[in-house]
């Protein structure tokens, strides 16, 4: 098991996710494990349903917003190396870094930000 420290804006989205979509994050991660060559494709029904689950929470509608583009290269980075995810670890960085940099004061809902 590999364990990765996210930073406190990330840890807090993912907090939010699986208190809210436990059932569907849940599902998304068996699958994606089950299909390592393929979770992509394999996943796509599942992946929609964790996507429609967050939609309505305003601290993962605020980093969704705020980091579209290193959100968007993540996701191109994994469709083009579905067999090496490895590969994509400059774009997670990015997309965390970007996600540490958004504002969530006055977001219903979000956790308090170190200071």
């Amino acid at each position: 098991m590999v364990v990765v420290l996210l930073p406190s804006t990330m840890q807090a989205a993912m907090d939010i996710t699986a208190r809210f979509c436990h059932k569907e994050m849940e599902e998304y991660g068996t699958c994606v494990a089950s299909n390592p060559s393929s979770w992509q494709q394999q996943c796509q029904e599942l992946k929609m349903k964790v996507a429609q689950c967050t939609s309505s929470h305003p601290v993962i509608q605020k980093i969704r917003s705020g980091c579209a583009g290193e959100f968007t290269e993540f996701e191109r980075c994994l469709r083009e190396h579905q067999a090496a995810v490895g590969s994509c670890s400059t774009q997670v960085r990015r997309f965390l870094a970007c996600a540490e940099t958004v504002d969530l004061a006055g977001v219903g809902g979000a956790v308090p930000q170190p200071t």
